[in-house]
């Protein structure tokens, strides 16, 4: 059977690779801690199910919904922008709802880019990054997220031969993996590079609500964006409000960009459903369970902070996000050595190789001496985990 070349250059998934390494201990009896992939275990709030329970009856003889998305779900979103960034936004134009976040940052591309185009985005990253702007014909540039930039994406180092050609630009802070989060000063750098070259500038922000010092919250880049540039943030529920299995996110921003993306949803999608809609206006008419997560998350991330401490480790506990983009101990010559020692039987940790989620860029891997811990087991898990790793390597 002869493949498509895009299927055929196509890598391995990585988070599929990390599900293929828990079923092998799992084969051997043994119940890992995982903490590969950033899927929440928390429930979804009741509320939310609640609201989904009654809109599905609700919406029984709705048909197919919108494929841009709900009046009062648009507007609902512009509501809570205003009040979480203080950024207007008019949800006829300016907003389109998405299918998740995942969905929306595969297919982006296809409205801008056509063969020969440069798309920057970081890695590490969020792989579909990189396999849209592939899908869509376009040539990838990668920023290396390093820690003397304190993962800041380097705008200065983008050679000019390739701003010339770039049509779309990729951030995403808080930044999955390494935790970190942008200042205004950098949206402000990124704006006048869109400015400067005519591209679009992206803004993966799935992770602004989950922070762990209330007075530094981590801001918008539509916050520091003109209604004339190139601008868009893309958000999802499933991280601020455990909603992975909904597929429910937004797109906002630039008018102009987003009627693009509408053209392409218009034909590969059919819309979000509206009843999952409906659940999402839930969800953002209540904050409480936003806080109660983002304690939880950083009662987790204490854990695994204090076991590493004690083994001498350097500290990395992350600005904002689940994540923990741990620095390896110095024996170890790569991420994927350390990784594979935590898989050890009397281990049993599944931990995230940064080199599988890293590009290597001027022969260097970022991810090279780092592991990702997605903060999803429970506490009680964490600290079996620590207390093994602890024993183990101590």
């Amino acid at each position: 059977m002869k493949l498509s070349r895009r299927i055929s250059n196509l890598g391995f998934y990585a988070f599929a690779e990390v599900e293929s390494k828990v079923q092998v201990l799992k084969d051997k009896g043994i119940k890992p801690v995982d903490f590969g992939v950033g899927d929440p275990i928390e429930p979804t709030p009741e509320i939310i199910r609640e609201a989904l329970k009654k809109a599905a009856d609700e919406r029984k003889t709705s048909g197919y919904p919108s494929y841009v998305g709900d009046t009062k779900y648009l507007a609902k979103i512009a509501e809570w922008t205003k009040n979480r960034f203080d950024v207007e936004l008019d949800p006829k134009t300016e907003i389109t709802s998405t299918v998740g976040s995942k969905e929306a940052v595969f297919n982006f591309p296809l409205a801008f880019v056509d063969e020969g185009d440069v798309v920057i985005s970081p890695t590490p990253g969020y792989p579909p990054y990189q396999r849209g702007t592939s899908f869509a014909g376009g040539t990838n540039y990668l920023l290396p997220l390093l820690p003397e930039n304190n993962f800041m994406m380097d705008i200065d180092s983008i050679p000019e031969e390739v701003a010339q050609k770039t049509v779309i630009m990729w951030i995403n802070y808080p930044s999955n993996p390494c935790g970190a989060q942008a200042n205004p000063e950098f949206f402000k750098k990124v704006i006048e590079f869109g400015r400067k070259y005519d591209v679009i500038i992206a803004s993966d922000e799935c992770y602004t609500e989950i922070y762990f010092n209330e007075g530094n919250k981590p801001h918008s880049i539509l916050e520091y964006a003109e209604k004339d540039d190139k601008v868009v943030a893309f958000h999802s529920f499933s991280k601020r409000s455990n909603m992975t299995c909904y597929r429910l996110g937004w797109v906002a921003g630039n008018a102009d960009v987003i009627a693009a993306f509408r053209k392409v949803k218009t034909n590969v999608d059919s819309g979000t459903p509206t009843f999952i809609q409906d659940a999402g206006i839930e969800a953002l008419n209540d904050e409480s369970h936003v806080a109660t997560q983002r304690a939880i998350y950083k009662r987790k991330g204490e854990i695994i902070r204090k076991a590493f401490s004690e083994l001498g480790l350097e500290d990395c506990f992350p600005e904002a996000t689940f994540y923990i983009w741990q620095k390896i101990p110095d024996q170890y010559e790569s991420s994927v050595d350390f990784a594979k020692e935590l898989l050890r039987e009397d281990i049993g940790v599944i931990a995230t190789p940064g080199e599988w989620i890293s590009d290597e860029v001027n022969g260097i891997n970022p991810g090279k001496k780092y592991v990702r811990f997605a903060l999803v087991p429970s506490e009680e898990e964490i600290e079996l985990a620590m207390e093994k790793i602890k024993k183990a390597l101590s």
